[in-house]
């Protein structure tokens, strides 16, 4: 369709690098890094792009940093809410998001460890908005597989004295612990050996 006469015609010039390709690169250094240890300087040269191209492009390093994460949480191709909306069982949620997570950990592509935990540990209070952002999304997570658990109890597919807000933050916990090894250097077989050993304590159902 031809645009109207009177339409107002886009000004500024096109982007000269490949968006995607650059926030690939910056997200890695985050990963590997964390957000305060990672500069400005250090993400322009991985990008293979200038200092006012980024922030064009991007706001500034929060606002990059931001777009890394949302591009880190849609990587895996599955999101936590098809994970857990996709399972038939509760328990069966919580083996796939530490399996995701254990796997996730130890890619042979990536830094080892999570970039939601670990990117900011601590934090400056110029940082602090991102670390809140951070434990935001965390928490969803969290409260995402709460809510199926939640389910399962009044189903009855879990006894009714099972915990759920224990039992996801458990997973959590876990998950979060799974990257801090997996930074100082235990393998896939070692997290996916502490996912068994996570699963075994889960409440059986009534019949189980």
């Amino acid at each position: 369709m031809e645009p109207a006469a009177n339409s107002p015609r886009r000004t500024g010039r096109p982007l000269s690098f490949d968006r995607q390709q650059a926030l690939n690169a910056a997200m890695m250094l985050f990963w590997q890094h964390g957000y305060e240890a990672t500069s400005v300087a250090q993400l322009t040269k991985a990008m293979g792009i200038t200092p006012p191209s980024l922030y064009a492009a991007f706001g500034d390093k929060s606002g990059l940093f931001r777009e890394a994460v949302q591009r880190y949480m849609a990587g895996g191709g599955r999101t936590v809410a098809a994970i857990v909306g996709g399972t038939s069982m509760a328990r069966d949620a919580a083996r796939e998001l530490l399996t995701a997570a254990a796997l996730g950990d130890t890619r042979d592509d990536a830094p080892p460890g999570c970039l939601l935990a670990s990117s900011i540990v601590t934090a400056s209070a110029e940082a602090a908005a991102v670390r809140e952002e951070l434990a935001a999304i965390r928490r969803d997570i969290e409260a995402t597989l709460r809510r199926r658990i939640e389910k399962d109890v009044a189903s009855g597919a879990l006894p009714p004295d099972a915990d759920a807000a224990m039992l996801a933050g458990h997973v959590m916990a876990v998950i979060q612990g799974m990257s801090t090894l997996a930074k100082d250097g235990a393998d896939r077989g070692r997290l996916l050996g502490i996912v068994d050993v996570a699963m075994a304590g889960w409440p059986s159902g009534p019949s189980g």
